[in-house]
């Protein structure tokens, strides 16, 4: 059993270890938002902003159905306090993931006690898929902090016969649900009523305070259902997914996300059960073994000996809802973390065999052994532009904490692997953000184009854009300060002469053979950054998949 006195000298550094993690999650903050998603979502923020509505959603003039407000409102909310900027659409999103790690310290210290809370903290705030989150913010920052923040009060209301957890609780189940759907309710209400049946307090689980948190829940989401309400319901002649006479309250309710589920939705997936076991595996980096032995550990003491399954219920509900679902994708698996990170802790809190402490030290030796050589290939391969010696002495000061921490102060059993374990994360982490990504969104050529446009474009000529694709024209439309025209052909109606187009390089001589004055200006090497292939991570082989693009001057 680890020393659970975090007041001494020692355990004093954790914090400060806490504190390394905050910044590290924030230091994707300036790298330029990837398409598609990300740019999407930020576009139509900025969208509310200067149409002055926050009521209803569009994408390019048009209605848009898919994700519920919550995210919008809060992001156009720092866009109109800060500007249209790169951070001040990620800061929000960060922000909401740091409350989530101060609910996950909350509730595990409550749960268990201050040495697991601190634990926690740090294995949520330094695995791999939370720190790729908080670059590429889309919804899931936001619902991981409103998830965890809901138990916490929820678990609070358990203990408690005060109303002021009850309605705190209904309050931030009600804003995951306007960020995500209904589906928010699995973890939330899986973790809660979880641990009251295994538990077998029936009691509680059909106590009348948990028909109030409904009533409560389905008061603060009606904003929600108000928007959704006006924009579509009182307009079924809308053509929405192809169709009239869509509800967006039932797109909320069914559609969004059980329609995805069942995949009778208007936007469909093909599952695999497996899918999620695998991504977890390198998700939750660099702890998903240790967290595979902890769910392992936790089920075999039954409930007998298990302090709480609130985290193993409502991390394992929502895991296996997910694994059966037609429509998967890696992100999802954020906003059970804070379990996953808690359950973790209280193993390695907890843990007193010798058998399992030479586990441990074997198993995340080979981990940090691996996770170190996967940065070397990739930074040998890939020939990062990115890469200053601020970046190499901060990772070369890193390592050298990780390699001699021991002899410096003194860690008894496992402890000085687990160290080890957080700083290789740091390492990471600091590289994805300083050096791989600052790298990688030069190829992004939409947002490239735009930030080009942006400094040449003094004289505010019209600006076009081919439709491409997604990925590409979503960071051209946010970034560029200029409104954008979306052109399917040159049938379509022109701007004004003259106008900067942004297109294929391949396309500029079917302009030119249409009778168009083209002017070349800039081209721009093009790849869908978040589809990663190894044939574009090898320097040797990337021109092969780069597409050209160009910045044209049409007269």
């Amino acid at each position: 059993m680890i020393d659970d006195n975090p007041t001494s000298d020692r355990d004093r550094l954790l914090y400060l270890f806490i504190a390394v993690a905050v910044l590290i999650n924030f230091s994707g903050l300036l790298i330029p938002i990837a398409g598609p998603d990300a740019a999407l979502y930020a576009t139509i923020s900025k969208n509310m902003v200067l149409r002055h509505d926050y009521v209803q959603l569009f994408y390019r003039g048009a209605d848009w159905l898919d994700k519920p407000h919550f995210p919008f409102w809060i992001t156009a909310l720092s866009f109109r306090l800060f500007g249209f900027a790169t951070w001040a659409y990620k800061l929000p999103g960060i922000l909401f993931m740091m409350m989530g790690a101060r609910y996950t310290w909350l509730l595990a210290k409550a749960l268990y006690n201050e040495y697991v809370a601190i634990w926690s903290t740090i294995i949520l705030l330094t695995a791999l898929h939370i720190i790729l989150s908080d670059n590429d913010v889309r919804a899931e920052p936001y619902l991981t902090g409103l998830i965890i923040a809901a138990v916490y009060y929820f678990y609070k209301a358990v203990n408690s016969t005060s109303f002021w957890p009850l309605l705190w609780g209904s309050i931030f189940t009600a804003c995951a649900m306007m960020t995500k759907g209904p589906f928010a309710l699995v973890p939330i209400g899986g973790a809660v009523a979880g641990h009251l049946v295994l538990t077998r307090q029936w009691r509680l689980l059909f106590h009348w305070r948990w028909l109030l948190a409904i009533v409560l829940t389905g008061i603060f989401i009606l904003p929600e259902l108000w928007c959704l309400y006006r924009q579509f319901d009182m307009h079924p002649e809308k053509l929405v997914f192809g169709r009239t006479g869509v509800s967006g309250i039932r797109f909320f309710f069914w559609d969004s996300q059980f329609g995805r589920f069942f995949n009778t939705g208007p936007i469909k997936g093909s599952g695999d059960p497996f899918f999620f076991l695998h991504t977890f595996l390198w998700a939750f980096l660099p702890w998903s073994l240790l967290a595979v032995a902890a769910i392992f550990q936790l089920i075999k003491k039954g409930r007998s000996q298990a302090k709480e399954w609130y985290c193993i219920s409502g991390a394992l509900l929502t895991f296996l809802l997910f694994s059966a679902s037609g429509f998967q994708l890696p992100h999802y698996l954020n906003i059970i973390f804070p379990f996953f990170a808690i359950i973790t802790a209280q193993y390695l809190y907890y843990v007193t065999s010798k058998r399992a402490v030479m586990a441990i030290k074997i198993t995340q030796t080979i981990v940090i052994a691996l996770i170190l050589i996967l940065i070397d290939v990739l930074h040998f391969y890939f020939r990062p532009q990115t890469f200053s010696l601020y970046t190499a002495a901060t990772l070369l000061m890193l390592l050298a904490m990780m390699l001699f921490y021991r002899s410096v102060i003194g860690l008894p059993g496992y402890q000085a692997v687990t160290i080890r374990t957080m700083l290789t994360a740091f390492i990471l982490s600091l590289y994805l953000n300083l050096s791989f990504y600052p790298s990688l969104m030069k190829y992004q050529a939409g947002s490239e184009a735009a930030f080009w446009i942006n400094s040449y474009n003094i004289d505010a000529l019209p600006v076009a854009v081919t439709e491409i694709n997604d990925e590409d024209e979503t960071p051209f439309e946010f970034y560029s300060n200029t409104p954008v025209t979306f052109l399917k052909n040159f049938k379509d109606s022109l701007p004004a002469r003259p106008f900067l187009l942004y297109i294929r390089a391949d396309e500029v001589k079917k302009l030119q053979s249409k009778g168009l004055a083209v002017q070349p200006l800039a081209i721009f090497d093009r790849y869908w950054v978040t589809r990663l292939r190894m044939t574009f991570l090898d320097h040797r082989t990337r021109r092969g998949e780069l597409t050209e693009m160009a910045v044209v001057k049409v007269r």
